[in-house]
């Protein structure tokens, strides 16, 4: 029971299989056919064939066959008859059933039904931000604050969701399980449908071959949409529904996967706004996370694309990025993973209003993930001394030990030696104890090291073990932003240790610390650095109020701060 077989043969033969392919991957014609790089497993060398004229394919690395069918099953993960109608619904072809009246058929016409509302919807929401009166604050809003003009507003399909409750419900006419199953609606306490997106401008989701599967929605600035008229979420995003999943789509890549192709490269950033910024300053090939964090699903649909992936955060997410992660990635997919060095302090979209040139150029100039936060750690150390010299080599191996390569290791190892003016065979001393360590702490299986200065973590191990010794002499601001300080307020907030844990179950960084700390050695003669931690915290807010250009008064303060802890011990 299913489609019927001429259906089949109709839909095979109308369907081009290069085209399909090179929205995947990147193909490139050699004689009479076309080679890229397999999608089915990881490699640096073209092995994946295809043959135009048959529309088959062929990988001879991993041994992957079929043709555009089982193709489009493969790589989107689709059943035989869901890939059939994928691509005839591309080839503009009508489908018939011998099971008409059968579950298969009615779910097959359920998704068909969610894209089709959605499609409707995406053009609703267009056309009322480009005439109707309601919306002439989100058409400023755009010309004046983002300087969008009515090609951008084209090009990208941004609408506007109107103040009223059911305005989307009443002028689309969608059914309360459609409303539900696309996310563009649910129906009230009050037992009326309502819509989901309210007084917001909007941005369609599409996924990679154009169809429009969600939205995100922006409050305008001094705007009310929350309840009792208190301002609402910055942004709102549609819930994952049957045809939207987020880990499974990239805003975006609709538009820019040819030139990611062209370029070799994809750059990643956070938000809407900011894929826009970087198309409009002469960056084509960005997408966008939507509302969640780059997680390996997105790693696996990019890698099809480009080789190398270029995060475009603002400098602080960029830093903050699971090191770990990043790595097995990088090996696990051969890929290489760089940082786009923006300004502190700014996303994409705001260098794009600034200085759209500096953008483009903080794109080319990327530094490898390693590289850009080794940079970090040693720029905002105090390197005039010897002694904040050996902090900033014991901050940067933390950083370097993280990377599993012994030969990439030893190369950044050389640049910490260079800056710190301290020989490289005594840093290498550190790096192999450093890496020893970790070994000891959780023999056979990879523990993830967040880079954090040695009195973080001894101080930490203490708080574990001892916590009466350091329980009144410890406070947030003595911890870098990041996992040591979310690690000690979860310490602090609970009674014990399984406490803290099961309140940072979700945070993985956190919760693998403070597991690693509880197995590692702990020697109750050892006294917590608690003065280094707080020297730490000095050097630290001396450094970032020398990089302000202007004179800081609290420069002197700090400096007799620094003098009293020395003077101490």
């Amino acid at each position: 029971m299913g489609i019927l077989p001429e259906d089949v043969a109709r839909v095979r033969a109308a369907s081009d299989l290069v085209g399909i392919a090179g929205e995947h991957i990147a193909l490139k014609r050699v004689g009479r056919r076309y080679q890229g790089l397999c999608p089915f497993h990881a490699e640096k060398t073209p092995s994946f064939s295809v043959n135009p004229a048959e529309g088959l394919y062929y990988c001879f690395g991993c041994g992957a066959k079929g043709d555009v069918i089982t193709f489009v099953r493969e790589v989107e993960h689709l059943d035989f008859a869901e890939a059939i109608e994928r691509l005839a619904a591309r080839a503009g072809l009508q489908l018939r059933y011998d099971d008409e009246g059968g579950p298969a058929s009615a779910e097959r016409k359920r998704l068909a039904a969610l894209r089709e509302a959605l499609g409707k919807a995406v053009e609703w929401y267009h056309q009322r931000l480009l005439s109707s009166p309601d919306a002439v604050p989100a058409r400023h809003y755009l010309r004046a604050e983002r300087g969008y003009d009515g090609d951008v507003v084209r090009t990208y399909r941004l609408g506007w969701a109107p103040e009223g409750w059911d305005t989307l419900v009443r002028a689309l006419r969608l059914p309360a399980d459609v409303l539900r199953d696309t996310g563009l609606g649910f129906v009230n306490r009050a037992g009326r449908a309502q819509d989901f997106f309210r007084g917001r401008l909007l941005f369609p989701i599409f996924d990679a071959r154009g169809d429009a599967v969600g939205f995100g929605g922006r409050i305008l600035p001094g705007a009310a949409a929350g309840a009792g008229g208190q301002p609402g979420p910055k942004y709102q995003n549609s819930p994952e529904t049957p045809v939207y999943k987020k880990s499974r789509v990239l805003y975006g890549l609709n538009w820019a996967k040819g030139a990611i192709v062209d370029s070799g490269e994809v750059v990643i950033c956070e938000g809407y706004t900011d894929v826009i910024g970087l198309h409009l300053s002469g960056v084509p090939q960005a997408v966008a996370t939507c509302g969640t964090s780059l997680v390996e699903e997105h790693v696996q649909l990019l890698k099809n694309f480009a080789p190398r992936l270029v995060l475009a955060y603002d400098a602080d997410a960029a830093g903050q990025a699971a090191a770990e992660r990043v790595y097995e990635w990088e090996r696990k997919y051969e890929i290489d993973v760089a940082v786009a060095a923006l300004p502190k302090g700014q996303d994409p979209a705001d260098l794009a209003r600034a200085d759209p040139a500096a953008l483009a150029a903080a794109v080319k100039e990327a530094r490898p993930f390693l590289g850009f936060r080794l940079e970090r750690v040693l720029e905002a150390a105090d390197l005039r001394t010897p002694e904040g010299r050996a902090r900033a080599a014991e901050a940067a191996l933390a950083v370097v030990a993280e990377h599993p390569s012994e030969l990439v290791r030893d190369q950044y190892l050389m640049d910490v030696a260079d800056r710190t003016r301290i020989e490289p065979d005594r840093l290498r001393v550190r790096l192999k104890g450093g890496q020893a360590s970790v070994r000891r702490a959780a023999p056979g299986r990879s523990v993830p090291r967040p880079s954090m200065p040695g009195a973080e973590v001894q101080v930490l191990r203490v708080a574990v073990h001892r916590p009466d010794e350091v329980g009144d002499r410890l406070h947030p601001e003595l911890f870098r932003e990041g996992v040591g300080r979310r690690a000690y307020l979860a310490l602090a907030g609970a009674q014990t240790l399984h406490d803290a844990l099961a309140a940072v179950e979700s945070d993985e960084a956190v919760s693998d610390l403070l597991q690693r700390l509880a197995v590692e050695d702990d020697d109750p003669a050892e006294e917590p650095e608690v003065a280094s931690l707080a020297m730490g915290t000095v050097d630290r807010l001396l450094a970032e109020a020398r990089r302000d250009a202007q004179p800081s008064p609290v420069i002197p303060w700090l400096q007799e701060l620094r003098a009293e802890l020395r003077e101490e011990g």
